[in-house]
């Protein structure tokens, strides 16, 4: 009865402990801090101060007071503050005191009311980039460090020749 009974509790430790991951503990750049630079993340970034480059990441939440002037690539966006770029994100949440200068490409947007956008913004179906550690080691063999992530263009660019110029010829 009792061999019984601590089998039935070993399994059921040994399930939770495989199927469970620990939550990771957000990125945080807080509010006295300024960051120059590309950031990459396979989990959670949280922008309370400000950056300057691109983020790619899992989630990004701009907090009231943080500030991001770059591009933005993440599965989901929650912001509070101010972001000055593109963003790309699967799900967009504007909050009442944010404030949006830029494209927003997105499946799924949310804009509170007394939120700020300026710029265009686009449903998308296709599936987001890949991290850019992942998109670093496919171009470089390997992962050494983020790099930008690049957009690949459907059509080639169209070259337009240039009309002559008319010569102003004086007659005397």
């Amino acid at each position: 009865m009792f061999l019984r009974n601590n089998k039935t509790r070993a399994q059921a430790q040994e399930t939770r402990s495989e199927g469970a991951a620990p939550k990771a503990v957000p990125s945080i750049i807080s509010t006295d801090l300024v960051l120059e630079g590309n950031i990459g993340s396979s989990g959670e970034v949280q922008v309370d101060g400000t950056v300057c480059g691109d983020i790619q990441c899992k989630t990004l939440i701009v907090g009231v007071k943080g500030s991001v002037t770059g591009d933005v690539i993440a599965q989901t966006v929650r912001m509070h503050g101010t972001i000055k770029g593109r963003v790309r994100a699967k799900s967009v949440f504007l909050a009442s005191t944010a404030h949006m200068s830029g494209g927003v490409e997105h499946e799924s947007l949310a804009i509170e009311p007394g939120a700020y956008i300026e710029g265009h913004c686009k449903r998308i179906t296709e599936p987001l980039m890949k991290a850019p550690a992942e998109e670093g080691a496919r171009r470089s063999g390997s992962a050494k460090s983020p790099t930008r992530a690049s957009v690949a263009i459907k059509t080639p660019p169209r070259i337009i020749p240039r009309k002559p110029r008319k010569e102003n010829v004086a007659v005397t």
